[in-house]
């Protein structure tokens, strides 16, 4: 599970891009990212979060949203994006899914 809190923005968008870098996405290998600490995201967090999902889902694997605030949810829908991503009420929900 990777955790995101605060503003994840154009200043804050390269440490999630690096750390994403890292995960090693395959066939047994999902990703829950834990944004119900994100205060704001503009369009370079976004355009991470989908080049992410992109990866997961070229190399076989999942990528769960969980805990986004309302407000943000909503540009996410206003986008279309919640038609690609999945998201989830809670990292345990996320967790759960994985699971299944």
């Amino acid at each position: 599970m990777l955790v995101v809190a605060g503003d994840l923005d154009h200043h804050t968008t390269p440490r999630l891009r690096a750390a994403l870098e890292e995960v090693k996405f395959g066939p047994d290998a999902d990703l829950v990212i834990d944004l119900s600490g994100l205060t704001f995201c503009d369009s370079t967090g976004i355009a991470t979060l989908v080049a992410a999902h992109q990866r997961a889902a070229d190399a076989g694997a999942a990528l769960f949203l969980a805990g986004l605030d309302a407000d943000i949810a909503r540009v996410f829908q206003i986008m279309g994006l919640d038609q690609l991503l999945s998201f989830y009420d809670s990292p345990e929900e996320a967790v759960r899914a994985l699971s299944k």
